[in-house]
């Protein structure tokens, strides 16, 4: 990144660290000012919250964290954002921030606790688990019949970066193939048996066990598995979805597993989110849904990784060099 030297610089970090942590980014700052600004409590909760002074604004040339879109847009200075998340949508979306702003996200941190968060979706679906969580709610001993096995099964895993990846070796670890998807079919990915373009999806999808979906939303992703495409899966398969929720149609959704079409769908995210208290998915027996929590903070080596990211990157806007994990 190119920056004017006689203009003196400002880093704004909302993370929530604590002294040793705040020291390091300062030393990886190399002179430049840093404004620590969040409390070091907050390291160890759920989500982070940014708070960002007003009075900071007109000199900020760089934010660390996931600041409201209208205070950035607020920076006239600003040159650099780097978010806590993987998804940058909000702050790349035409007309938020300056084309000249540089954004960064934290992708690399999310693979194992999203993944393993599908893995254990897949799971319980598999094992009829819902349906014993109802039992023992309604102090019922019942048997709820057959499960299934992922052993010798395909999972078809759509969108193949760090999390889809990430969940691709966790299902070959339990014996299945995995079948990747992605814009570009001729970059591999760490997991993935085979690898097509999403031109092909129709063919894999007759042939999938297991969807597991991370993809980000866009026009190309809206509704990506419809009526039309989920009505291609085996009464048995089983999606799931952490990526964004509006990547499945959730009327279709909903009447494919009404009509047994599927096995059943384990949704972290949902169209609309968060999920009305009226939507009838709620009661879906065959729909797990969690709030949006695979991610976040809940795992402690996602806050490690979200550091080391940031760190990184400062230590780079300090130097001029390229950052990582760049995303505009």
């Amino acid at each position: 990144m190119q920056h004017d030297s006689s203009t003196p610089r400002l880093i704004v970090n909302t993370l929530p660290l604590n002294a040793e942590q705040r020291e390091r980014f300062s030393q990886a700052a190399n002179g430049i000012r840093q404004e620590f600004v969040n409390d070091p409590a907050d390291l160890a909760s759920m989500i982070w919250h940014a708070e960002f002074p007003a009075a900071l604004r007109p000199e900020t040339t760089a934010i660390i964290g996931n600041v409201p879109t209208a205070d950035a847009a607020q920076c006239p200075r600003l040159e650099w954002l780097q978010t806590t998340s993987a998804g940058v949508d909000r702050y790349v979306a035409p007309g938020v921030l300056a084309e000249r702003v540089a954004v960064t996200n934290a992708t690399g941190a999310y693979g194992r606790t999203v993944s393993e968060h599908m893995f254990a979706l897949m799971w319980a679906l598999m094992k009829q688990l819902p349906e014993y969580t109802r039992n023992q709610a309604a102090h019922r001993w019942a048997d709820e019949g057959e499960v299934l096995s992922p052993q010798g099964g395909a999972a078809v895993v759509i969108g193949t970066g760090d999390i889809g990846s990430c969940f691709a070796k966790l299902a070959k670890s339990v014996g299945m193939r995995t079948y990747g998807v992605r814009r570009n079919a001729d970059q591999g990915a760490d997991g993935i048996d085979e690898m097509y373009g999403f031109e092909d999806l129709d063919e894999l999808l007759r042939l999938a066990d297991v969807v597991a979906m991370a993809v980000p939303s866009t026009p190309q992703t809206h509704h990506l598995l419809d009526a039309r495409r989920l009505g291609l899966l085996k009464s048995s398969a089983v999606v799931i979805n952490a990526g964004r929720g509006d990547a499945i149609d959730p009327k279709a959704l909903l009447h494919v597993l009404r009509d047994g079409g599927i096995r059943g769908a384990g949704l972290d995210v949902t169209e609309p989110e968060p999920l009305p208290a009226d939507d009838p998915l709620w009661d879906e027996p065959h729909c797990l849904v969690t709030p949006h929590v695979a991610g976040g903070n809940h795992l402690a080596q996602t806050s490690e990784a979200i550091i080391a990211i940031a760190l990184e990157n400062v230590r780079r806007y300090a130097s001029g060099e390229p950052f990582i994990n760049r995303r505009r």
